[in-house]
Formats: structure tokens, C-alpha cells, sequence
């Protein structure tokens, strides 16, 4: 029998204050508040060359947890394919050890990037901070798993222990595609999918699952990550793209 679980796709809105004494090894002329505001306001500088010609992605994960490259290389692929950054993309990784924790608040997860982040907006650069974890989620039921969260304007986590669980096993996704689902999904909402930044072209907004799309199709559809978007990965060698509304959004906002 296949196996029907119920995926949560959640996004956070939060504010949070800059420490000064965090992360003595960040130039000392950076703001980290630019990389610590809402979910969603800075789609424009992450899509557009206007102010940011380059990208980088600091991805840290949980000693064990490293995505697969085939997902690294379909996330940069996404991200060459809607953003202008003439002065490339760049992945740098590393490993972190776990905290030992079996479930993960909200606040937990950004005292771990407070605590771990190196990497913020400085001169022509924009960063991006994506965490891979262990554990789950404290938003995880047994009625439905949380797989990943957007929750700053530059930051979000996937719950990889989560997502290996459900992957790569009979009537379960390859670990890829549902890798590189999640991480591209998130990192929609990001660029201000669905109207969390980038003001829709054409209305598109589910009205029962807000910041979401209603084009059942797309990668930004709500049911992507629920338990019928799972079910119907098996099989799959891609992840779900963007349909078009979504896309227009995109280059309405500075995006290609």
C-alpha cells in the first residue's frame, strides 16, 4: 500500500535584532539586520542585478545530512534560471555538529543560524543562509510532517532526517527529487511566492492555503508538499516546476 503522509509547507514571518558581539569573523562594516528581516522582502534583490550581482548560498548541514549534489546542482540550476547575477552563484558548504535535539522550535532554528552564520549582504553580494537539520520540526504531527521552512527574508530549513525518511523506499520519491522539491520550494517564497513580495501579475493566490498557488501543477501549489504531491513524486526524476503565473510574477519583480 502506498504510503499517504500529509507534507506542511510553513512560512514564517519574524523580525529579529542584529547582535553585534555574533560572528566576530563578518566583516565589521556589515549589517546583519539586511539579512534578518521578513520572509519575502528581499525578492527583488535576490531576483534583480539592480543592487546584488552576486549570489552566495552558505548551505550548513548537520554532520550526516548533506543533500546530495544532484540536488546542490538543481538548486543552482534553479537559481541561474530566474535571477540576474552576472557575477555568478556560489554554493559553499560545510558541516556543523547536532545539538542533540529531536524537535526544533521556531526560535531554536535561528539561534542556530545566529550562532552559525558567516555569510551576509556585503558591497554587491547577497547571502542566502540554508540549513540542513536533524530532527524534526515542533510543527510535525502525525498527521503531517513539516519538510522545510522559509522564516527571513534570506534564510530556511530543511528538515533532511525528515526527508530522508520518506525517501528512497518503495512507494516513496527519490531523495533527490524530494531534496530538490523542498529546497526549490522554499526558496520560492523567497523570491516572494506566492504574493509574499512579488505582487502578482494575474491573481493566482489559493484562498485556502495563502502564499501558495493555485495552479495544481506548479511548484509553488500547496498540495506539492502534501501528502498527494508525495505520492505523486513516486516515480519522478524532476521536481515540479513553475508554471507560468508564477514566473511572470517573477520577471514582473526584476526576475527572468
Amino acid at each position: 500500500m502506498k504510503k499517504i503522509l500529509k507534507i506542511v509547507c510553513i512560512i514564517i514571518v519574524l523580525a529579529a535584532c542584529s547582535k553585534d558581539d555574533d560572528l566576530k569573523t563578518v566583516d565589521e562594516t556589515n549589517n546583519k539586520h539586511e539579512n534578518q528581516k521578513a520572509t519575502g522582502s528581499s525578492s527583488h534583490d535576490l531576483l534583480s542585478d539592480n543592487t546584488f550581482k552576486s549570489l552566495v548560498i552558505e548551505l550548513v548541514y548537520v554532520e550526516g545530512l548533506k543533500p546530495s549534489q544532484n540536488t546542490i546542482d538543481n538548486f543552482v540550476s534553479f537559481l541561474n534560471a530566474r535571477t540576474f547575477k552576472p557575477n555568478g552563484i556560489t554554493v559553499e558548504t560545510r558541516a556543523i555538529a547536532s545539538t542533540g535535539k529531536t524537535s526544533y522550535t521556531n526560535q531554536d532554528i535561528i539561534a542556530i543560524e545566529d550562532a552559525h552564520r558567516t555569510k551576509y549582504n556585503i558591497n554587491n553580494q547577497i547571502a542566502v543562509w540554508a540549513l540542513f537539520i536533524d530532527g524534526a520540526s515542533e510543527n510535525t504531527t502525525n498527521s503531517g510532517a513539516v519538510l522545510g521552512t522559509a522564516y527571513r527574508n534570506t534564510s530556511f530549513v530543511i528538515f533532511e532526517e525528515t526527508i530522508q525518511e520518506l525517501s528512497n523506499s518503495t512507494f516513496e520519491p527519490n531523495r533527490s527529487v524530494l531534496e530538490t522539491t523542498v529546497v526549490t520550494h522554499e526558496f520560492g517564497h523567497l523570491l516572494g511566492l506566492t504574493n509574499l513580495g512579488s505582487n502578482m501579475v494575474e491573481n493566482h493566490e489559493d484562498p485556502e492555503h495563502v502564499k501558495h498557488c493555485n495552479v495544481e501543477s506548479c511548484l509553488m501549489y500547496w498540495a506539492a508538499e502534501n501528502g498527494s504531491g508525495l505520492s505523486n513524486l513516486v516515480g519522478a526524476s524532476t521536481a515540479p516546476q513553475l508554471d507560468a503565473k508564477c514566473i511572470a510574477d517573477l520577471q514582473a519583480n526584476g526576475g527572468k
